[in-house]
């Protein structure tokens, strides 16, 4: 049983015995005592002096002479004002360590088949572009995410929608016809994704060089816009597509093939995967259709121009586009349909979008056009806001080719690793190297972007990720590895050794009630949608045990229960960091 309710419990009946008063032992306040007092656990005792009728340090004193008296695991107490610092038996230590070390999966609830249906959307990528620095953060998200939910017991379906349809891709395809002289991938020696990317940015090199010859002619912004050729042509491809033209969508399988055969690279050398993948181009009819039977129930409505709107003032928003006036669809005529399908394909309890916060609006309308729409799952819909990552320079801006591209992101960070780590591989093999030098530069980029509130941006700076002492995703695989190395010195007398004599001094205490604070940590970044807290717990044990590590003797303790006692600190340390990574993505190497 977890200390924090063993106290909670305790001072519910002392609170009654003392006073009289009966309480809910959930609603008692328990915090970590601050390090300038001694203690392990502390309770606010405010809230109790109502019914004590006495000063907040004398309540505070004969709650912790009852609980001393009566709760076994309290060893002793000081009082200051009205804060009850408790210390923990040494027994009830050696106890819970003893408990973390037999549970394999200490802090991770089994996942039962009756148990919530969760799915989580991430990465919702164009085919037009490969993947880049702010889908990095997405995927990291949404997948870290969905570790987390099913380490709370969930079932979780990780979900992807790929937007593989609208103008933007007829820029790509048209720049292909005509400037591409049917290069392919393999002639190119490029990823599917990346070749495609490039005749993106050719379009939009191709349309600026228009649109300046236009105003050079004297029109404004507007009439050039409207006079392009370049324009008009993507315009007319996306027509031709939405009518099933046999020639055009030919070619958009073709590119989009490439394009899909680069993703699964990418995301395989991320470490992210999806349960089921949704395509726009089969999603955008029904989300059509849905706004044509709202159009018929009056709750949209169609301009002049043949478009079609929802009236979103009543609701304090504005109006939204869902149909342009050439009966092509929208973002978010593609979102409904989506949602539709996707309740019609599992019985889901919870949906989860991860998306940036830009589209914090969208996902308003989205949640009110559902539920209009008639879906009572509409409003219940969750979008899980994450702030962008900058650069140095601003944002990126990939039509003008002036993004972090995720996989040259993946080789710089695998390359500044092998670098960082130099001196670590003088007696390594070199797949061994390469093996450490991927872990430890993966582990740099994803421990950099998960470890801040997903809510905050990021600047991102690659150098500061990858470095061995600081809040680093290595600075955690040192602190394993190292670990690791402990025991398999020790690997005979771990196996066989016993401390139940032991008795902890205080940082081994410290130690174990940090051990045992991990499922605490695994339910509040499930609550909180926030991988940072597992991130920070992570960082915050690995700093514990290197204190710990600093401080006292391990394989040189000559009391060997005390040396047994160390010994498995160190081997439930490890483990529990590495379970912690895992909900990250991250990876463990064995030595470093």
């Amino acid at each position: 049983m977890k200390i924090e309710n063993i106290i909670a419990a305790g001072v519910a009946q002392a609170v009654k015995e003392l006073y009289g008063l009966d309480i809910n032992a959930e609603s008692i306040q328990i915090q970590q005592t601050k390090k300038e007092f001694e203690g392990h656990l502390t309770v606010v005792v405010f809230p109790f002096l109502k019914a004590s009728h006495k000063g907040p340090e004398q309540t505070a004193v004969e709650i912790g002479q009852w609980l001393e008296n009566n709760v076994e695991a309290i060893d002793k107490f000081n009082a200051v004002k009205g804060f009850l610092n408790l210390s923990v038996s040494a027994k009830f230590w050696l106890d819970m360590l003893h408990h973390i070390e037999e549970d394999d999966n200490y802090g991770i609830t089994p996942v039962s088949d009756d148990a919530e249906l969760v799915m989580v959307e991430y990465s919702s990528p164009n085919t037009n572009k490969p993947l880049h620095l702010g889908h990095v953060r997405n995927n990291l998200l949404g997948f870290s995410l969905a570790q987390i939910l099913k380490a709370n017991g969930k079932r979780v379906i990780k979900t992807n929608i790929v937007n593989d349809r609208g103008i933007h891709i007829c820029k790509s395809m048209l720049a292909w016809q005509k400037w591409g002289n049917g290069i392919t991938p393999d002639k190119a020696g490029k990823k599917g994704d990346h070749l495609i990317g490039d005749f993106y940015v050719e379009f939009d090199k191709h349309y600026k060089d228009e649109l300046k010859q236009l105003k050079a002619q004297g029109m404004s912004d507007e009439e050039a816009e409207a006079s392009s050729t370049l324009m008009a042509e993507a315009r007319e491809l996306l027509r031709r597509w939405e009518k099933g033209d046999e020639e055009v969508r030919s070619l958009w399988k073709m590119m989009n093939e490439w394009v899909y055969d680069g993703f699964d690279k990418t995301y395989a050398r991320l470490g992210v995967d999806f349960d089921k993948i949704y395509y726009e181009s089969d999603t955008y009819l029904e989300g059509k259709d849905l706004v044509l039977s709202g159009l018929d129930k009056g709750i949209m409505y169609r301009k002049d121009d043949n478009s079609v709107w929802a009236d979103l003032t009543p609701d304090g928003l504005d109006h939204k586009l869902l149909l342009r006036s050439d009966g092509t669809s929208v973002y978010m005529t593609q979102d409904i349909g989506t949602a539709k399908l996707r309740y019609q394909d599992y019985p889901i309890d919870k949906m989860i979008y991860v998306v940036g916060n830009e589209q914090n609006y969208h996902f308003q309308v989205l949640s009110l056009l559902l539920d209009k729409l008639g879906f009572k799952w509409g409003k219940d819909l969750t979008h899980f806001s994450y702030g962008m990552v900058e650069l140095p320079n601003g944002k990126m801006k990939s039509r003008e080719g002036t993004v972090v591209d995720a996989d040259d992101l993946m080789d710089t960070m695998i390359s500044n690793a092998r670098e960082a780590s130099a001196d670590r591989f003088k007696d390594m093999e070199p797949a061994e190297v390469d093996e450490i030098s991927r872990m430890v530069g993966l582990g740099a980029l994803k421990y950099f972007l998960l470890k801040v509130d997903p809510r905050k941006n990021i600047l991102f700076n690659p150098e500061e990720s990858i470095d061995f002492n600081g809040n680093t995703g290595p600075f955690l695989q040192y602190t394993y590895a190292r670990i690791r190395s402990v025991c398999r010195r020790a690997e005979e007398e771990l196996n066989s050794c016993s401390y139940a004599e032991a008795v902890p001094n205080e940082k081994e205490q410290v130690l174990i009630q940090k051990l045992a604070d991990f499922p605490a940590a695994v339910a509040d970044a499930g609550r909180n949608y926030s991988p940072a807290l597992i991130a920070n717990y992570c960082y915050d044990l690995a700093k514990e045990y290197n204190q710990f590590y600093h401080d006292y003797s391990i394989l040189k303790e000559e009391d060997a229960a005390t040396r047994c006692l160390r010994l498995n600190l160190s081997k439930v340390t490890a483990r529990t960091l590495k379970a912690g990574v895992a909900l990250l993505g991250m990876e463990m190497p064995e030595r470093m």
